[in-house]
């Protein structure tokens, strides 16, 4: 038996936001004073760290339940499956759906209930609920409905990730320029003689001192009202966090699948940062003596910006379809999942595809 994804798909919103989009922008420090530096030049720092030169938002008229339909329906034909076979439809997301121009979240009825719906599923026996888990919400999906069917309780499940940060941005925050919009969606099930699929897991949650290094704020504009609450980070304890626990967690994981690290081919890493990303995965290989090969980790981020618990189902996808230059997936290949996001919470999957 193999617990594996037979089938994924993704929702790119056609709308592209260029870094030069955000020249015209009033950029403010958190206390709201003025930053001391042209927005050339703010936007400049901003690509050199984070990698990102463009990013995708939703039309107006759609909603984070919409953009995730459209991947669903895309991962249910791609595994050639009758959707009315789908024992749990599993949806990660961090804000609901938020209508454009509005900052108020809307989650009831859930959006998994929401995706059912449009999928047209009768059976009531598909039971549709939401995970709330930060960034890496997919993977911790994916975990859970291996769960279920080791368990007996499913045999196929939806996977969704999907969110709309653009309308949950301040746009006198710096950070705004890193968020986007994006669904993935995939198929996870059993299938007999394979041996291919999900080998390990790993997952953890660290809350002492760290569930709120992203949290909801104010804007960085004190004139605005303080009760509207946005996005917020403290960027630089995001940073040290990853670096000192996602690689450690990487680690536990392949360890416990008792794969060597060089027979790993790919590293599909939470499209957060890319220095960040660089940098985790640099340390990952360190903690086996090893240097990190070259193209073992793809990178969307460019193009795609951060669409928090998007960014893995969809690179995953994008790769799988030959859309991301210079990188493919062979039957065979080991690959890791890995992610890291607010509350804190990281995990990772070993997958043999």
């Amino acid at each position: 038996m193999g617990i594996k994804i037979t089938g994924t798909g993704s929702y790119i919103p056609s709308n592209v936001e260029i870094n030069k989009n955000f020249h015209q922008h009033e950029f403010l420090n958190t206390d709201g004073s003025i930053i001391n530096h042209s927005n050339e030049t703010i936007v400049e720092k901003f690509k050199n760290i984070t990698g990102i030169v463009e990013r995708r938002y939703a039309n107006h008229e759609f909603n984070t339940s919409d953009l995730a339909f459209f991947a669903a329906e895309k991962a249910i034909k791609d595994a050639k499956i009758n959707p009315e076979e789908i024992d749990y439809i599993i949806f990660a997301h961090v804000f609901g759906d938020v209508k454009h121009n509005t900052i108020q979240s809307d989650i009831i009825p859930c959006l998994a209930a929401r995706v059912k719906n449009k999928l047209k599923i009768n059976n009531p026996k598909c039971v549709a609920y939401d995970i709330l888990f930060g960034c890496p919400g997919w993977i911790e999906g994916v975990i859970q409905a291996q769960a279920f069917i080791k368990a007996g309780m499913a045999k196929k499940c939806l996977v969704i990730g999907a969110e709309t940060l653009s309308r949950v941005v301040d746009k006198h925050d710096r950070d705004t320029m890193i968020y986007s919009d994006g669904a993935g969606a995939a198929i996870v099930e059993e299938v007999e003689n394979e041996a291919s699929g999900i080998i390990s897991h790993e997952s953890a949650s660290y809350t002492h001192d760290e569930a709120y290094f992203l949290y909801f704020g104010q804007s960085n504009n004190t004139n605005l009202d303080p009760d509207t609450k946005y996005i917020k980070m403290h960027g630089k304890k995001i940073y040290q966090f990853a670096l000192n626990h996602v690689a450690d967690a990487m680690k536990s994981c392949l360890d416990k699948s008792g794969i060597d690290i060089l027979d790993v081919k790919k590293i599909l890493i939470h499209q957060a940062n890319e220095k960040m990303d660089e940098a985790i995965v640099k340390r990952f290989y360190s903690l086996y003596q090893k240097e990190a090969p070259e193209n073992v980790m793809p990178m969307s981020i460019y193009k795609l910006g951060n669409s928090s618990v998007a960014t893995v189902p969809t690179l995953f996808d994008l790769i799988l379809k030959d859309e991301i230059e210079n990188h493919e997936i062979k039957k065979g290949d080991i690959i890791i999942f890995a992610s890291v996001g607010a509350g804190m919470h990281i995990n990772s999957i070993v997958y043999r595809y």
